[in-house]
């Protein structure tokens, strides 16, 4: 009596082990081992981490919690009160930002975050009608805004349930900005 019919199930047996097997290995290899060059996203991916509801008020004295933007979409530069050429050059990308998304536009704050006791020059903010001006100073926030070198280098991106979720790196691509935050109110399903 010949081994060969029972080799051929043997094989058969194998062949089916080691086809049902593969996709699961490979998976667990690519997962654990295999690290993509190149993400979709132009900014810097954060946590999320949630940003504490800290008590601050806004340049005129009102009360501002960042709760109050809950269920929008929030884009954050923190600087000085002074706003040297590159904080202005910020808020002018927050604010061309927001109004590249048409009729998303809506689902979008801007918020300056002023880091010191300097008052903003007079008629400056002219030419940001609808940032939110909140005074940041003493209230310890710029640790919560993770940067490379300074917080003040960034601007950030706060999703609809308050959580601190992307930053764009110093002097970034405007068009790249406005292809992560079309792809992010896109996928969306709140804010």
């Amino acid at each position: 009596m010949s081994n060969a019919p029972v080799r051929n199930k043997l094989s058969s047996l194998w062949l089916i082990i080691a086809l049902t097997t593969a996709p699961v290995a490979a998976s667990y290899l690519i997962y654990y081992f295999w690290k993509p060059g190149h993400t979709v996203n132009y900014g810097d991916l954060i946590g999320p981490l949630p940003l504490p509801d800290t008590a601050l008020a806004l340049d005129d004295g009102v009360p501002f919690r960042f709760s109050q933007l809950k269920g929008k979409w929030a884009l954050v530069s923190l600087d000085s009160g002074n706003c040297a050429a590159h904080c202005d050059e910020k808020l002018l990308y927050m604010r061309q930002l927001r109004l590249t998304q048409g009729k998303d536009a809506e689902r979008i704050e801007r918020v300056w975050l002023i880091s010191d006791d300097v008052q903003p020059r007079a008629g400056m903010m002219a030419r940001y009608p609808g940032t939110w001006l909140v005074r940041a100073a003493g209230a310890g926030l710029s640790g919560f805004f993770p940067a490379k070198r300074a917080a003040a280098d960034h601007i950030y991106l706060i999703d609809p349930l308050g959580n601190l979720m992307l930053r764009f790196p110093r002097d970034p691509d405007p068009r790249r900005m406005i292809k992560d935050l079309a792809r992010l109110l896109r996928a969306s399903q709140i804010g």
